[in-house]
């Protein structure tokens, strides 16, 4: 699979993405953090509501960056990402899936370097993530791509 491009959500994606991040959370945390907290996850980060929301204001709250996009080379939408700089010279990723079938392609380092741009463009020096769970699957990605822990379940890096 080869990443085809990065973009700017659209309202059209809204779906997708709420569709992408439940399915990124239950595959993830299910055995993790169990049912009910998986469910309660997924109900705060997948409302179809916010995420058309947040698409339809990038730059309009204070610090938020707004939801980037991966597709690959059939238009698909294979991955997203959202974050913001909430507080000066911290940038903060609020979320971050890609559909099983194209991890371990570069799609999530593609849209990390994106939506890192976009934060060293705002001003951030640094970059923080905060987990679920400590036994986080994605703490590896994490860990290549150059975050520490700062606590339980954050890690952060310079820019």
């Amino acid at each position: 699979m080869q990443l085809a491009d990065v973009r700017a959500a659209e309202a059209a994606d809204a779906t997708t993405i709420s569709r992408l991040l439940a399915e990124s959370i239950r595959g993830s945390y299910a055995e993790i953090l169990g049912e009910i907290p998986t469910r309660r996850l997924v109900s705060a980060q997948c409302a179809l509501p916010r995420i058309r929301a947040e698409i339809e204001i990038p730059g309009g709250a204070p610090g938020w960056l707004g939801w980037l996009v991966a597709t690959g080379a059939d238009g698909a939408v294979v991955g997203a990402v959202a974050g913001g700089v909430p507080v000066p010279g911290e940038g903060e990723l609020y979320a971050l899936a890609v559909t099983p079938g194209a991890r371990r392609a570069g799609i999530g380092t593609a849209l990390l370097g994106a939506t890192t741009d976009r934060m060293r463009a705002f001003g951030a020096d640094r970059q923080r993530v905060t987990l679920p769970a400590e036994q986080d699957p994605s703490l590896p990605f994490y860990e290549r791509q150059g975050f520490a822990p700062i606590g339980t379940a954050r890690l952060c890096r310079p820019l």
